[in-house]
């Protein structure tokens, strides 16, 4: 990786191992996959419970690897990618991130239905990445 590439790294620094690692313990039911923006494997981890544990448990060294791409794939900013996967993974069926990511009309919706009748709060764990890239972009 030459100087330029790395200093585009860091600037670009959108997703955190930490987190991953944090979201890897619940990862048989396939949160960091999603965090790290790969929804249909993250949809196969929780129905299968990580592979039966066997891809839960490749996916602790795969982490570093889910991190670099995640940051060269989503654009950073001022919306924080962890925060908004946090209020998601924790207060979704409230709408809280979506209040987060500026969008008050469908918050209040989420607020009211229970994320939607859940159905929003599973399309969010789906798109999230994809809505704080664009907001970024938006703002950059």
């Amino acid at each position: 990786m030459n100087v330029q590439n790395l200093a585009n790294h860091e600037i670009n620094n959108t997703h955190s191992k930490i987190m991953g690692y944090l979201l890897w313990l619940f990862g048989f039911l396939g949160a960091h996959r999603f965090y790290y923006g790969k929804p249909i494997t993250g949809t196969l981890w929780f129905f299968t419970f990580g592979l039966l544990g066997i891809g839960w448990l490749i996916d602790l060294f795969l982490i570093p690897a889910l991190d670099r791409e995640a940051d060269l794939r989503f654009r950073s900013g001022q919306t924080d990618y962890s925060l908004a996967w946090v209020l998601l993974t924790f207060l979704g069926i409230f709408g809280i991130h979506r209040f987060y990511l500026g969008k008050w009309f469908t918050g209040i919706i989420y607020l009211l239905t229970g994320g939607l009748f859940l159905i929003g709060v599973l399309y969010d764990f789906w798109t999230l990445n994809d809505q704080i890239s664009l907001k970024n972009a938006e703002r950059g």
